[in-house]
């Protein structure tokens, strides 16, 4: 059972501590597809209370491992290998591969604690019917991949969608084949306590004993199936526990294609596999097991027919009638609820000031139907009662979701409710590896386009060009809204231009 932490009653001394002790630096890390955020608190006592949020890269960066070195060494120097608590938001390689590529740094480490979501916790049946959803969809998607990838002459829809699982599956394996899954449990080893402590929404809000001031409440990820639907479409429910039938459909067609299965039944299909020619024996000559119809022949003719001048029209090169690949296109649905689904498994974190009551916002890569099951929360705190509405509108910092893509803020449940006149916000997204990897605008131009306005121009993303001037200022002034001060490192020059590190100190 996911734990859900009761609140802790204070002293009264605490509440002469919490007036003194506000205010957080975030040091967002800026290796461009990838999120890496180091939050300092400070203490009663005055002395730092760090949280790590993630630590990972695309595997299409070039150079990504040793950029991730870097951050990790940088964070060592930072707070002397000491981590509070170790945030691990969700399953995905651009989150977690540090924990793996940089292993041998992290191992001497110092971690207290590390918090996942309910969805990472072995022992929750509803977040093991998750899991069998995503191992049999990723080995359905890494068959398909396989064999598009030992395909020749594939029409410009079935490239793409073998770029595109290409793209997807770089969430799931590193360069060398490692699967996510491996870099999420380097993660929990970090823990000083036996197991990570797993979280989900409707347990009162968090109390960190080291932190008076302030309040943790957790949004997401939400336990409703329906909410972790991709888009706002009914048709688009995300699929459990069976894998899906895209999931199902792809594994019986690789079946059927392995000939050492010859025993293998599929249930989908509409013939017994005894019944037809298989297309690559008809292509090389096979006549077929019916002596009345030369199957070889009227494929030849109808279907790959050779290309010659001397030929009748009729026999010239007809490949372009055959679908051979195209029964795989399925691949890019699944491949879609795949990324999105899990990034709707996101641990959203809200982070409260008692005494200023300002908020700061880390969604992860919540995407839509994560975002919409925040809409009726609620929490009694004191005499009140705190909603996600409340929290919004106090919401003077955002970590920006999902790199900033078109589906991962909401209009109406999303920007419309973040209403402080304080709002800042950062936007972790380098937008020409954004293009690399085929995913088209991100971030989205008119997600930009409403923060510029919300923030009065207080947004800062990974690859903005001042960040790789030690000397670089941002565009708008600091102190500003919730921005105090702003300070950011270079890369070292052999990792290539851009900031290693943006850091703003927030009120």
């Amino acid at each position: 059972m996911s734990r859900k932490p009761a609140a802790r009653a204070r002293p009264a001394q605490a509440a002469v501590a919490a007036a003194q002790a506000t205010g957080v630096t975030v040091r967002h890390y800026c290796q461009g597809i990838g999120d890496c955020h180091l939050l300092t608190f400070k203490k009663a006592d005055g002395k730092p209370f760090r949280m790590l949020i993630d630590c990972g890269i695309h595997v299409s960066i070039a150079g990504g491992p040793a950029l991730v070195g870097d951050i990790v060494a940088d964070i060592r120097k930072e707070t002397g290998g000491k981590i509070d608590i170790l945030v691990v938001t969700h399953e995905h390689w651009d989150h977690v591969s540090g924990f793996l590529t940089a292993k041998d740094l992290f191992k001497d480490f110092v971690v207290a604690d590390v918090w996942m979501a309910w969805t990472e916790n072995p022992a929750d049946a509803e977040a093991t019917e998750l899991d069998k959803f995503k191992g049999q969809a990723i080995a359905a998607l890494q068959g398909v991949g396989q064999r598009l990838d030992g395909m020749q002459g594939l029409s410009p829809y079935m490239a793409g969608v073998r770029d595109g699982l290409q793209s997807v599956l770089g969430f799931q394996f590193g360069a060398a084949g490692e699967r996510v899954r491996s870099a999420r449990d380097a993660a929990a080893k970090l823990s000083q306590k036996p197991s990570p402590t797993y979280f989900e929404p409707g347990g009162p809000p968090v109390s960190i004993d080291a932190l008076p001031n302030l309040r943790v409440y957790v949004l997401g990820p939400p336990r409703d199936k329906a909410a972790l639907r991709l888009e706002e479409k009914a048709s688009e429910m995300f699929p459990l526990a069976s894998g899906g039938p895209f999931a199902r459909a792809l594994a019986s067609g690789l079946k059927m294609n392995e000939a050492a299965d010859a025993d293998y039944v599929d249930e989908l299909s509409p013939f017994e596999r005894n019944v037809g020619t298989p297309l690559s024996a008809a292509l090389n000559g096979d006549k077929g097991s019916d002596p009345a119809v030369d199957i070889g022949a009227f494929v030849r003719k109808h279907y790959s027919g050779p290309v010659s001048v001397a030929a009748a029209m009729e026999d010239r090169d007809q490949s372009w009638r055959r679908i051979d690949a195209d029964w795989m296109g399925i691949a890019a649905d699944l491949a879609l609820q795949l990324d999105r689904g899990v990034n709707n498994t996101s641990l959203v974190l809200v982070f409260e000031f008692i005494d200023s009551g300002h908020v700061l916002l880390f969604p992860g890569d919540a995407q839509i139907g994560n975002w919409l099951s925040w809409k009726d929360l609620k929490w009694p705190v004191g005499q009140g009662t705190v909603t996600s509405t409340d929290l919004l509108a106090r919401t003077v910092y955002l970590k920006v979701a999902h790199h900033g893509s078109q589906n991962a803020t909401p209009e109406k449940q999303g920007f419309d409710l973040l209403t402080s006149s304080d709002l800042s916000a950062f936007i972790p997204t380098n937008k020409v590896d954004a293009m690399k990897v085929h995913w088209g605008e991100m971030p989205y131009d008119g997600i930009l386009t409403a923060l510029e306005t919300k923030t009065k121009g207080r947004v800062i993303r990974a690859d903005d060009p001042w960040l790789a001037d030690k000397n670089g200022k941002p565009a708008f002034a600091a102190p500003s809204g919730s921005i105090q001060a702003v300070r950011s490192a270079p890369r070292d020059a052999a990792r290539g231009p851009g900031g290693l590190w943006v850091e703003v100190d927030l009120a």
